[in-house]
């Protein structure tokens, strides 16, 4: 197992707001960086595989990881369970990568309780005219869907204040390199270099006590 501990970068948007797109970009343009694959009750959609873009269990699963302490965050969205198992952070760990969270504002505040050195970031659409163009041009959504999201982004706006940045993300590629800037700092932390550095400071005293 590393000795380093992985970086813990927490991202929430309201849906359409272009996440899923900027984390699958920034997943792949740096290294070193593990997307935490989230456990969730609701069935797959088309496309989608198991332990890829969600672990899809069974209810009584998933109250099990719940109930045995084995999540590190949990919501309960639309009639279905959402969480991240706190195995994902062990296995960042043990991989030597920092761990990369795609939860919603219930999710963060539950992660920022539990890992208060977790870098929190919110991305918001440019606007409602532009959130409701997107959610619509996905066509994924009937009419009824469409106006419950537009709803939820607008209560959920309201908690950028509470995350370490946000990013508005009105061009794609800018919104992806300023995430990009964001998991460089945190990188950076005396917290997340303390041990490397010391191991530089070891060298000065082993030259100080040779000369």
């Amino acid at each position: 197992m590393s000795e380093r501990l992985p970086s813990v970068i927490v991202v929430s948007a309201p849906s359409g707001a272009g996440k899923s797109t900027v984390l699958a970009r920034v997943l792949d343009d740096m290294p070193g960086l593990r997307f935490s694959v989230s456990h969730t009750t609701r069935p797959p959609r088309p496309g989608e595989r198991d332990g890829v873009e969600y672990h899809f269990v069974e209810r009584s699963v998933f109250e099990g990881l719940r109930d045995d302490g084995k999540l590190l965050e949990w919501a309960e969205v639309h009639g279905n369970l959402y969480g991240t198992g706190l195995a994902e952070h062990g296995q960042a760990r043990a991989e030597g990568v920092d761990l990369l969270l795609d939860v919603d504002v219930q999710g963060a505040a539950q992660v920022r309780e539990k890992m208060p050195e977790a870098v929190t970031v919110f991305i918001l659409p440019p606007s409602y005219e532009v959130l409701e163009r997107r959610l619509r041009g996905r066509g994924q959504d009937d009419e009824a869907t469409v106006k419950r999201r537009l709803a939820a982004a607008g209560r959920e706006l309201h908690a950028f204040e509470r995350y370490d940045y946000a990013i508005v993300n009105d061009d794609l590629g800018a919104c992806v390199e300023a995430l990009k800037s964001i998991v460089r700092a945190a990188r950076c932390r005396v917290s997340h270099v303390a041990e490397r550095a010391r191991a530089v400071e070891r060298t000065f005293k082993s030259a100080k006590e040779s000369n």
